[in-house]
Formats: structure tokens, sequence, C-alpha cells
């Protein structure tokens, strides 16, 4: 897999990594609770959740896509149209006023939590299945390695993101995004997803 494929790739999947959802709340609500270690044991706890499901998704994706030329035109339509859905409701949260409220409440054994927040959340699976085969090539040699490298480069953004968001909530008592700084997340990562699909459905492998 070329280095042009995984930037294209991590350009796509990192609005998604940031826009707040059960995940991040869940991360941004025990960092502020019990501090940054209590933030990361939830991260690293999400981060299994997520090596669960996401490689379990990545190897039959891989035999798919190496079996079936019909189907994997129809699993990369799917997806597009599925980014386009997130998109629109990310616009349209935008254009409603309001804070997000991040929520309340400390939970003791972090790491078990958040592995089952991750792995229970249909959203991040269903996200991750509409976006990796459209950065698998067919002809392109070992699908499942190709499939195996983009859920590590998944992996590794939500690590980051996740961590950087601990580190900085860590000591922060605040538990509101005020509605400009919401409205311009969710917008900006509208809008990207927005291309991204675009891009997906004029470009094909």
């Amino acid at each position: 897999m070329n280095t042009h494929t995984l930037l294209l790739f991590s350009a796509t999947v990192l609005p998604l990594v940031c826009t707040p959802g059960p995940d991040i709340l869940f991360i941004a609500s025990q960092a502020m609770s019990g501090g940054t270690p209590a933030g990361l044991r939830a991260t690293t706890g999400v981060l299994l959740g997520y090596c669960v499901h996401s490689f379990l998704v990545a190897l039959g994706l891989a035999a798919v896509v190496a079996a079936s030329p019909v189907l994997f035109e129809v699993i990369r339509w799917a997806g597009i149209t599925y980014l386009v859905y997130l998109a629109s409701k990310m616009i349209r949260a935008a254009l409603r006023s309001g804070e997000l409220v991040v929520p309340k409440g400390r939970v003791t054994n972090q790491l078990a939590k958040g592995f089952l927040t991750s792995l229970l959340n249909p959203k991040g699976m269903m996200v991750y299945v509409a976006i990796l085969p459209q950065f698998m090539d067919r002809h392109g040699g070992n699908t499942t390695l190709q499939a195996v490298v983009l859920s590590a480069a998944f992996m590794f953004w939500c690590a980051v993101v996740y961590a950087s968001l601990c580190l900085a909530l860590g000591r922060a008592g605040q538990r509101r995004l005020s509605d400009t700084r919401r409205r311009v997340i969710d917008g900006s990562a509208g809008g990207m997803v927005l291309v991204a699909a675009g891009f997906m459905a004029l470009v094909r492998q």
C-alpha cells in the first residue's frame, strides 16, 4: 500500500474520529473527573474494543474484495451513501443552536467500560465498514494485508486524537463546548466528510 493512499485514508477518517460521539464523550468525562490517567485508561479500553471489531471487519472485507467485484461495488456505494448521510447530519447539527455538555460521573473501571463502549457502538463499526473498502485495491496484491494496514492506521489516529483529548482535559473543569465551537466542529467535519464521499464516488480503484 502506497503512502498516498494512507494519507487520503487518514484525511477521510480524521474528521470522523474528532467528531464528538459516545467514545469521545466517555473519554472526556473520565479525563475531567479522574484526571489524565483515568482518561488514558478509558482510551485504552476504547482502542481495545476497536481492535476487536475493526480487525474482524477488515479481514471479512478483504475476503469480499478479493472474491466478488460486484459485491465490492455494492459495498462501495453503500459506504458512499452512508458517508453522505453522516455529513448531512453533521451539517444539520451545525445549523442548530446549543452547547455540547460532557456527561458527569466517575467510572471505577475505565478500561472495561471503555472496551464495552466502543465494542457495542454500532456507529463506529458502520463508519469503519463504510470507509475501509474505498481504499482497498482488488488488483493491488494481498487484500488482507491492505485491510490490516488500513485498520492499523485508523487505530493510530484514534489513539492520537483520544490521548491528546485526555492530556488537554485532564486538568480542565469545564464540561461544556460552546455553541460556536460546537457548530464549527460539526460543520467542518460534515464538509470534509462530504468532500471525501464525492472523491470516492468519482475515483475508482
